[in-house]
């Protein structure tokens, strides 16, 4: 071994550079020890923050799916009542047609005006001349209730000449048409106020709807964080290499330091030794390095999991505001609930009114049928009374003739008789003998009037006898 000199500067140069290395390296490894123990903290923080936002993220996303069935329910509620409407709107469809189709059909039956007009008989309307108007209506036909001639008991009021068909009136003119406007319009003013009531729930399926995406749009984006084990482990991994490195710089400052306690006492190193203290001396700033690398991990560490912390943070001051409009939208349910069964217990009402006004259309159809029926078989009943009538008056007219025949022959065989045998009679033996035969009279009964029958045309007699066949 060679012998250098007691005070060799390079091996305190080594011994300098050696020691600033292991201080720098110490300073690194405690700050990679502060930021491990914050780390640890703020991993902590993190999981608490995570399962608090996932917490509340999952019950506002139940609470939306009540909405959604709050709104769900209500639609299928306003189809109901809306198929409801549609249903009796069907009907009274349906009925007014067939209303609008009988009252059609008594406005093309043609009335006799015998019908309707002043007669000495009573008007199957029910209407009736005046005492007065019918004294002065014999007379004129020349009759008269005191007359006891034979020809009054067969003779008919002349018929009056009938008005163009066209001129004459219809069953629809007997039709109270202005009660039928007044139902339609009843039942109109009904479908509007139902539909009004309606109207009040028209957007509250939409709203709910909108609200519900608006705050699931609001909701924080549930992205899977990194593990947070993961990213720990991989923190103590780093700190474990710079333990390793920060013993390693410590060994070399000690051997340095043992190196230059050595040379002070006199010991001489040969070159090859030299050359390992150089060689060593020149690994230290790739030491260093590998600690600013691990140290730079850490930190990498640190401030991923600082912001995931953040993140969460943002997310529950998000979640806050999204928790005040689910409130806000549960207070809107409820008065949209409310004001639902308002609107179905307001048309039920309604509803009950509505098919009352219909079964009137119905009852008032059948009426009106009934009347058509009943006028045809009126037609048919004033064709079989006049037969009768004819009938009748054809017997009186048959025994009057024969009754004056015999009365005139009679007369006859007593005044010849008279001529003949009277001049050889005393005038007061049988008294009688010189009395006339009896005239007879066949009149109605005591205070009856003579039946008067409306004039009916023979094709509307057999027009009838066709529908009703």
């Amino acid at each position: 071994m060679s012998v250098a000199p007691a005070s060799d500067p390079h091996i305190v140069s080594l011994v300098l550079q050696s020691k600033k290395a292991l201080q720098e390296g110490e300073q690194i490894c405690s700050k990679a020890n502060e930021l491990s123990a914050t780390s640890t903290q703020t991993s902590i923080d993190v999981l608490i923050l995570d399962a608090k936002v996932k917490w509340i993220t999952d019950n506002v996303l139940e609470q939306l799916k009540l909405a959604a069935f709050v709104a769900k329910s209500i639609e299928e509620k306003r189809t109901k009542l809306n198929k409801q409407v549609q249903d009796w709107d069907n009907l009274r469809t349906k009925q007014t047609d067939a209303l609008d189709k009988i009252l059609n059909e008594l406005g093309s039956q043609r009335v006799p005006p015998d019908f309707h007009q002043t007669s000495t008989a009573s008007s199957i309307f029910g209407s009736q001349d005046s005492e007065d108007e019918q004294q002065n209506d014999k007379q004129s036909n020349g009759l008269s209730t005191l007359s006891r001639s034979p020809s009054d008991t067969i003779q008919v009021p002349r018929p009056k000449p009938q008005a163009d068909l066209k001129n004459w009136k219809t069953l629809r003119d007997f039709v109270d048409d202005q009660a039928i406007e007044d139902i339609f319009e009843c039942m109109e003013e009904e479908h509007t106020i139902v539909e009004d009531i309606l109207s009040r729930t028209d957007e509250y399926s939409e709203k709910l709807t909108t609200a519900i995406h608006s705050i699931r749009e609001y909701l924080p984006e549930m992205i899977p964080p990194p593990s947070i084990e993961q990213l720990i482990t991989s923190q103590d991994s780093a700190q474990i290499g710079m333990a390793g490195h920060l013993e390693s710089l410590a060994a070399h400052y000690d051997q340095m330091c043992n190196a230059l306690r050595e040379r002070e006492a006199g010991d001489v190193f040969g070159e090859d030794d030299l050359q390992d203290m150089n060689r060593d001396t020149e690994e230290l700033p790739s030491i260093l390095s590998e600690l600013e690398e691990n140290l730079r991990s850490v930190t990498a560490t640190y401030d991923q999991l600082c912001q995931i912390r953040d993140t969460n943070q943002e997310h529950i001051k998000r979640l806050s505001n999204v928790l005040d409009e689910l409130d806000e939208l549960g207070d809107i349910m409820t008065e949209m609930l409310q004001t639902q069964e308002t609107v179905e217990s307001e048309c039920e009402q309604r509803f009950t009114q509505m098919q009352r006004h219909v079964l009137t259309v119905e009852d008032l159809q059948q009426q009106f049928i009934s009347y058509q029926t009943a006028f045809r078989k009126l037609i048919l009943e004033i064709a079989r009374r006049r037969v009768y009538k004819e009938a009748a008056e054809n017997i009186v007219r048959g025994m009057m003739d024969q009754l004056t025949a015999m009365t005139e022959e009679e007369r006859r065989v007593r005044e010849h008789f008279n001529q003949e045998q009277g001049a050889h009679l005393p005038e007061d033996l049988c008294l009688c003998i010189s009395n006339y035969p009896t005239k007879w009279d066949i009149s109605p009964w005591a205070g009856e009037v003579l039946e008067s029958l409306p004039d009916i045309p023979t094709d509307m007699v057999t027009e009838v006898y066709f529908y009703l066949s």
